[in-house]
């Protein structure tokens, strides 16, 4: 795509339609001539430049990566509109895209039935999914793995909720047998699965947890804000092919949360939750005196704790889901890219004299840490704060990220491993960007590369 080309015709587009309105004159309080435009807009570029590069494939730090053209396109041209999916008085256009998009997002999952929408992140729609269950079962708590988002824990405290932190296993998956001796208290009426934890990129055992959702008669909600769209890949052929079990359980989980604006190539914010039964809409009647009265359709504010929203959100997924739509043979090309990156990278790692992987990736995140003698937390701890810094200031830079991993956890793992601190930082690496494929080889050289060098002894 020419996107310079596209923006130009998206301006246009907007123009003429804007034209058969017919004319008027802008308001002198709101112009600016092109001089002054042109000096503000120099500093802004300026101070834009500090920012790290994302769209590179040397960035192997962060969940972060340009959205699509596709997706500016769509967001840019409908913001020149502005439109606001509250209500249809303020999108009718976008917020038909939004029931679209948001449909293709439910059938990715497997649910027959579904009421939802978008929202501004996965922090918010994570709050949506926990207010729907606290409705549903009052003065019950939630439980969610040691390992899920922090926003869970957050979250409970703001609906004043009792939040339980389940231990995880050797993998840093929930481990099911506390979770059941949890669910014997009958203080739990939800339990939050996590589909790619964010900092491991571990996918709880949702299939196998079924069986405790109906012997207790827990709400089962499932966090994939990160690792949702990796359903695609679920017992796909290649090695980027997943066990499906975990994947197709959750067509039988009551609600959903997942992230466009990570895997599904959106601009920041464009999260959305799912709830399988859509009569969970009752708990979020409200009324409003000045909107919903240009059509007695539902309008998506009526099932959304947010008012406004960008309409311009729904219309750059729709437009990226007209070319690149929810499918395996879609969005799913993308993902499985990141996918063989990870598991080639992590297989150079077990090769390597200088790094050793922390656990072996589940989704497109590579955990690692630098070989040091003595084998130490405190000696990796430092190592890898040294390569976090000497990476992003090489001459050939690279940029990581750093995981805090607990001397129990990191004992479970790697017990030859001395534990003198109470955890160490590791090196960590989202290859979310299909182009990462392409770049292992030269990624592994440099981290390598920056381990073997020993810094100088201390004086």
């Amino acid at each position: 795509m020419d996107l310079q080309h596209w923006l130009g015709r998206a301006t246009h587009a907007i123009q003429d339609w804007a034209d058969t309105f017919g004319p008027y004159q802008p308001h002198p309080a709101l112009q600016v001539d092109d001089g002054r435009f042109a000096t503000a807009f120099e500093d802004f570029t300026a101070r834009l430049r500090d920012n790290y590069p994302f769209f590179h494939p040397h960035y192997a730090g962060q969940m972060l990566k340009p959205p699509h053209p596709a997706a500016v396109v769509g967001y840019l041209t409908a913001m020149l509109i502005n439109p606001n999916n509250h209500a249809l008085d303020g999108g009718p256009a976008t917020a038909r895209m939004e029931r679209e998009a948001v449909a293709q997002l439910a059938a990715m999952f497997g649910y027959d039935t579904h009421l939802g929408h978008l929202t501004t992140s996965g922090t918010i729609a994570n709050l949506e999914a926990l207010f729907v269950a606290r409705e549903l079962h009052p003065g019950r708590g939630v439980a969610y793995s040691a390992d899920a988002h922090y926003t869970h824990g957050r979250m409970c405290r703001v609906l004043g909720m009792e939040g339980h932190a389940v231990p995880t296993d050797d993998r840093g998956r929930m481990d099911l047998d506390a979770l059941e001796d949890l669910l014997r208290s009958g203080r739990v009426g939800t339990v939050v699965l996590t589909a790619g934890t964010t900092g491991l990129g571990v996918v709880d055992p949702i299939h196998e947890a079924l069986i405790l959702k109906e012997r207790y008669g827990v709400r089962f909600h499932v966090d994939a804000a990160y690792g949702g769209f990796f359903t695609l890949l679920a017992g796909a052929e290649g090695p980027e092919g997943l066990a499906p079990e975990p994947w197709r359980a959750i067509a039988r989980c009551d609600s959903v949360v997942v992230d466009p604006h990570k895997h599904g190539l959106q601009p920041y914010g464009c999260g959305a939750v799912l709830f399988r039964d859509p009569e969970v809409g009752r708990f979020y009647l409200h009324d409003s005196p000045y909107t919903y009265f240009t059509s007695t359709d539902l309008h998506l504010g009526e099932i959304s704790l947010e008012c406004s929203r960008a309409g311009a959100s729904a219309a750059a997924l729709w437009l990226t889901f007209r070319l690149l739509p929810p499918t395996a043979d879609g969005l799913g090309r993308v993902l499985a890219a990141g996918r063989r990156a990870a598991l080639n990278w992590a297989q150079l790692i077990t090769t390597s004299d200088h790094l050793e992987l922390y656990q072996q990736p589940e989704l497109d995140i590579v955990s690692y840490f630098p070989v040091v003698d003595p084998a130490t937390l405190s000696g990796i701890d430092r190592a890898s704060a040294r390569i976090l810094t000497d990476g992003m200031t090489s001459p050939d830079p690279v940029f990581l990220s750093t995981l805090r991993a607990d001397s129990e956890a990191f004992a479970a793992r790697h017990p030859k491993v001395t534990t003198d601190a109470d955890g160490a930082r590791i090196l960590r690496s989202v290859l979310m960007k299909p182009e990462s494929e392409h770049h292992v080889e030269h990624l592994h050289q440099q981290v390598e590369r920056l381990a073997g060098q020993r810094p100088p002894l201390a004086r």
